[in-house]
């Protein structure tokens, strides 16, 4: 699936801030050869059998990547009933009435919605108000954080499991949640990726990395096998996946069978506590508003530190590496003494609420923090009302973990934020997404650092991988006004995009 590919007449954007190179100041020519950079300089001698494109000046990138995305999920509620915004259950009631006026009652159909957040309604849903609108038509809505899930009796019953009264959420949720293809028309198809991977080439993306729940490591090499993409696809497991990947020889960075090379094995993800919107977010002190349940006031940890080690030493014994989800404060010290213990390497995923010494103890042990900037477009008022003014100015610690010397890898967490690199890149920059100044900016990212996470570590250079993103503006250029820099940044026109010597993206005309 790789090919070779000269483009030519393109300004390379300094992703380093090299002292006395200056962005984009000469003109170079880009060899990609068999997927693969081959050569840069300022005029290249043609080669046979290989096209040229003329850049025609423009800035060049190396390929956007979205280092946190859910896939199967992303591709799967982009055709739910849409539920982000709602005030409380009755709001949400009613945005249901009319999908369930369209479907046949019965164990042949089924409404699925997605994005409602309860953390911040008034009262939480209840199973007997869903089951009073939606009789033997199952029904599950998915909470926006995807940490919990409001399934109607018919459901539960579906997936086999026992009737509630409430709510599931954290590990209770996603063994469920594992199961959502038994559910009438959940499962996308490998022909269901093809227009969301070809809009994502339209904004330059060129990589994922996958946490989905169910076996990406498997359906990624079908899907690119069907004519999806082509992508970058870095494909994680979880820890009732670990055994068979390890019977399989599968390490960290092995190319999957059947990919070409564009699926990679990739970590063993852990979600180690919840999150803020479910109130499930492990936290040091409780939550300032007053605990959702007196059970859990300071959010909820999933595994203990010790079994956490266990995970981390088992997987760094078969080759792969560890990607702990973080959110709370208490969270991130625990997974920072596991990785320890189990001398352990790869990521924190989230890192949404840290301390400063425990940012410092990530840089040390040479961890990446995988962070979601659009997250807090989101969370803003709900960490201001449920965690208090000290925390929020600890929350989402973009300059805090950078300064610390920690790797930044951006990403969305899709779908529970948009798969839009840019958007990601514009709330590091300006924490804001509306009219409002921005939120704690001491913690904001400058434009070149932002582009520099979201590149999966590469840059237009001879051994790299041959994705290229050809842009009409420099995204890195020096601004004293965040929220212009921000607004470039979320418009940004993509000219070209290039995954792996093919062109991915072209404008027709």
């Amino acid at each position: 699936m790789s090919g070779s590919v000269l483009v030519r007449r393109v300004r390379i954007v300094d992703l380093d801030g090299s002292p006395g190179a200056a962005s984009g100041s000469q003109v170079r020519d880009v060899l990609i050869s068999d997927g693969s950079i081959a050569a840069v300089d300022g005029d290249l001698a043609p080669v046979s059998g290989v096209e040229e494109i003329d850049g025609d000046g423009r800035w060049a990138i190396p390929g956007l990547w979205d280092a946190h995305v859910h896939a199967t999920q992303w591709v799967q509620t982009g055709r739910m009933v849409q539920l982000g915004g709602t005030t409380g259950p009755d709001d949400a009631l009613d945005r249901l009435r009319g999908p369930l006026s369209r479907v046949a009652t019965g164990a042949g159909s089924a409404v699925l919605g997605f994005g409602f957040r309860s953390a911040g309604w008034p009262r939480q849903p209840t199973v007997a108000e869903l089951d009073a609108i939606s009789g033997r038509t199952p029904v599950v809505l998915i909470s926006g954080d995807a940490h919990s899930g409001w399934l109607n009796t018919a459901a539960l019953a579906l997936l086999g499991a026992p009737a509630r009264d409430d709510a599931v959420s954290e590990s209770e949720w996603f063994a469920l949640l594992r199961r959502l293809d038994e559910i009438p028309g959940a499962v996308p198809s490998a022909a269901d990726f093809v227009g969301p991977i070809a809009d994502l080439a339209a904004r330059g993306v060129t990589g994922l990395v996958d946490f989905e729940f169910a076996d990406s490591f498997l359906d990624w090499p079908v899907r690119l096998a069907a004519g999806v993409g082509p992508v970058r696809v870095r494909c994680s497991v979880y820890p009732h996946q670990i055994e068979q990947v390890i019977a399989a020889g599968l390490r960290t960075g092995d190319p999957l069978p059947g990919s070409g090379g564009l699926a990679t094995m990739g970590a063993l993800k852990v979600i180690t506590d919840g999150s803020l919107g479910t109130r499930t977010a492990w936290t040091r002190e409780v939550y300032s508003d007053g605990p959702a349940s007196t059970d859990h006031p300071c959010g909820v940890a999933n595994y203990s530190v010790a079994e956490l080690t266990d995970l981390v030493r088992r997987a760094g014994s078969a080759g792969l590496e560890v990607a702990l989800h973080a959110i709370g404060d208490r969270a991130n010290a625990a997974v920072l003494d596991a990785f320890a213990a189990g001398a352990g390497q790869g990521s924190v995923e989230h890192a949404q609420l840290i301390a400063q010494p425990d940012a410092e103890r990530m840089a040390a042990f040479g961890l990446r923090a995988s962070v979601q900037p659009a997250h807090l477009l989101d969370d803003r008022d709900l960490t201001d009302r449920i965690w208090g003014e000290a925390r929020a100015a600890r929350s989402f610690p973009l300059r805090s973990l950078l300064d610390a010397g920690v790797q930044l890898a951006l990403g969305s967490d899709a779908p529970v934020a948009p798969l839009d690199p840019w958007l990601a890149m514009a709330c590091a920059v300006h924490r804001s997404g509306d009219e409002r100044p921005s939120w704690h900016p001491e913690q904001a990212l400058t434009p070149r650092e932002a582009l520099a996470a979201s590149v999966d570590d590469a840059r237009l250079a001879p051994g790299h991988p041959g994705d290229l993103v050809l842009l009409d503006a420099d995204p890195a250029a020096p601004s004293d006004q965040p929220e212009v820099a921000a607004a470039t940044l979320r418009t940004m026109p993509v000219a070209l995009t290039i995954c792996a010597g093919t062109v991915t993206y072209a404008p027709a005309g």
